[in-house]
């Protein structure tokens, strides 16, 4: 009997995962420089990091009449009488699209549709190779808000999931919310949630650490963008009650009338106003008896200083990749108890790739329509308690672990 569908392949290398990427603990092992020329060269060979492949062979008469003309009317009008048939009856169960603008890549910026491609094929490969999610990179040359969406839900029908990608702030937010409520298929910015989802996984075992309940902690997030204002918001999921955003011009206060209505929204998270001569309070005064540091933001914005002033036990999770705000050894040496970072060559890498495949790979499975602040949580608690025994040096798996994905596939399939 022959069986209809189509699948996705990858060409995984051993370039694609260099190995110290894969060495924990490794501090450096070549130079960096070594990678983009070796990268270079690699994707022209390659041309490109994904192959779409058929899962039959037509080989004779029989075969394509029920591969195509006449057989494959039947199953269309079976669709068409019921179209949840498409997710048992086409890819489309199983299939999910990273989507972009170019408008905000990786550490880059605005480099366009076609030259985020690479990056959005790379994401690709790590769907399928992690959790057994079939994806295609789509990169769209408009930039409107109204222009994304609609492109985005006319070509929802052949999908069972969107990852958005690089899509600068604050277009991402409407972009985002109007998907998430227009279309039965669950969508992601993977830039806010990816990040919020691995950052909290992080957080749920330095607080295990070091013996603290969210509620009792002051946060202090640097980067009040896509990512630094989603780990804001799940944290307040979770019971943080104080939880301070800065951006680059300082903190966000409910005295400033300069911001937009997601900082707006933010503004109000913290106890802190605007100083007595109206000045907007700086980085080094709000750091100065925190609890956990969250940087979203840039290289060498936090000082030995900032980070001494913190309270006890200080959590900092200097993230902006790949040059932290401050130096992992540098924190800890300042007294940061817990320390994690962006990097690959230190300990403690918040990586989003421990989150997004196994969270596809959930919702897809159990026909979750959207995404809800309980999958986004459940998938942090799966990752962090795939570490039996946290130590400081050890608060999130890594992403070669055996079964991290399926772990947090279960644990949103689970949610419903």
């Amino acid at each position: 009997m022959l069986v209809i569908d189509f699948t996705f392949t990858t060409r995984v290398h051993e370039y694609l995962f260099p190995a110290c990427l894969i060495t924990p603990g490794l501090r450096k092992s070549e130079n960096m420089s070594d990678y983009d020329q070796r990268a270079i060269e690699m994707h022209r060979e390659w041309g490109g990091k994904v192959d779409y492949a058929s899962k039959v062979t037509v080989e004779n008469h029989d075969d394509l009449s029920v591969v195509y003309t006449p057989g494959v009317a039947a199953p269309c009008l079976e669709i068409a009488r019921d179209p949840s048939l498409a997710r048992v009856m086409t890819g489309v169960g199983n299939l999910v699209a990273v989507i972009t603008d170019g408008s905000a890549v990786l550490g880059l910026g605005d480099i366009g549709p076609q030259a985020a491609l690479p990056v959005m094929e790379g994401k690709c490969v790590l769907f399928r190779n992690f959790a057994g999610v079939d994806a295609i990179p789509i990169a769209l040359a408009v930039r409107e808000v109204d222009d994304i969406v609609a492109a985005i839900e006319a070509i929802a029908p052949s999908l069972g999931g969107i990852n958005l990608e690089d899509i600068s702030a604050p277009r991402c937010f409407e972009i985002e919310q109007r998907l998430h409520n227009s279309l039965d298929i669950p969508v992601m910015h993977d830039d806010q949630h990816g990040t919020a989802v691995v950052a909290l996984a992080g957080v749920i075992n330095a607080l295990r650490l070091t013996n603290r309940d969210f509620k009792d902690i002051r946060t202090v997030i640097l980067g009040a963008g896509a990512s630094g204002i989603a780990c804001g918001a799940i944290l307040r999921e979770m019971g943080c009650e104080d939880v301070a955003l800065i951006d680059s011009k300082g903190l966000l206060t409910i005295d400033r009338e300069d911001l937009n209505p997601w900082k707006r929204e933010a503004a109000q998270w913290c106890e802190f106003r605007n100083n007595a001569d109206g000045s907007i309070p700086q980085t080094s005064q709000v750091m100065e008896g925190s609890d956990l540091f969250l940087g979203l933001a840039g290289p060498g914005l936090v000082t030995v200083s900032d980070v001494a002033s913190m309270n006890d036990d200080a959590m900092v999770f200097a993230m902006a990749n790949p040059t932290p705000e401050i130096m992992p050894d540098e924190a800890a040496e300042a007294g940061a108890a817990i320390v994690a970072t962006g990097r690959s060559d230190f300990a403690n890498q918040i990586n989003n790739a421990l989150g997004f495949p196994g969270m596809f790979r959930g919702l897809l499975d159990g026909g979750i329509p959207k995404i809800e602040d309980e999958h986004k949580i459940a998938a942090a608690q799966a990752i962090a308690d795939f570490v039996t025994d946290p130590t400081p040096d050890r608060i999130v798996p890594s992403i070669f672990e055996e079964g991290l994905a399926y772990k947090v596939a279960d644990a949103v399939k689970a949610t419903g």
